[in-house]
């Protein structure tokens, strides 16, 4: 599964950063969630939350930024699956304005027995979050093998546009993710 979301998710070992290059972030903390079906590796100072009676549902922080990943039991429809996950949001839906900017949207493809959608769009919350209105969000929605799963990176949008560590180390979290 690494190799196939490593694939998908187009992360680089190294980022061109104008004249220097970013070396891929070190991700030695592995994770495994409650129910055991995935793992995934952050930088050590990361922390991972995990709900109380909700299995299915990770999320790891640091560094300013935010991963989160939903399983969901079987195999659902891919398109219902990743617009359900586009949804999530760091605060209810009710605090958000509804428009979207798109940098792209339901980009996907075969990914061996498995099938992947990928959107990435910005955010806009009515109040701050860890001081940003603005967020860049991106689902990547995989399904099959038995197998749905959501990875959603959020980071706030001046971060992303400036940092290109940032970028890869955000890259580097969600391409780790191992059935």
């Amino acid at each position: 599964m690494s190799a196939i979301l490593g694939g998908l998710l187009l992360a680089p070992a190294t980022v061109s950063a104008g004249d220097k290059a970013v070396s891929a972030p070190a991700l030695p903390a592995e994770h495994h969630s409650v129910a055991g079906r995935y793992s995934f590796r952050t930088p050590a100072a990361w922390v991972v939350h995990e709900t109380a009676g909700v299995p299915h549902v990770s999320e790891t922080r640091g560094d300013g930024l935010v991963v989160r990943i939903l399983r969901r039991e079987g195999e659902l429809g891919l398109d219902s699956l990743h617009a359900e996950c586009m949804l999530e949001r760091l605060a209810p839906l009710m605090d958000t304005d509804p428009r979207v900017e798109y940098e792209y949207d339901f980009v996907g493809g075969e990914l061996g027995e498995r099938r992947a959608l990928d959107s990435a769009f910005v955010v806009r919350y009515d109040e701050p979050i860890d001081g940003q209105r603005e967020w860049r969000q991106r689902n990547v929605t995989v399904v099959g093998q038995g197998e749905s799963l959501c990875l959603i990176g959020y980071a706030p949008l001046p971060v992303w546009r400036k940092s290109k560590p940032a970028r890869a180390l955000l890259e580097a979290v969600m391409a780790s993710v191992r059935f």
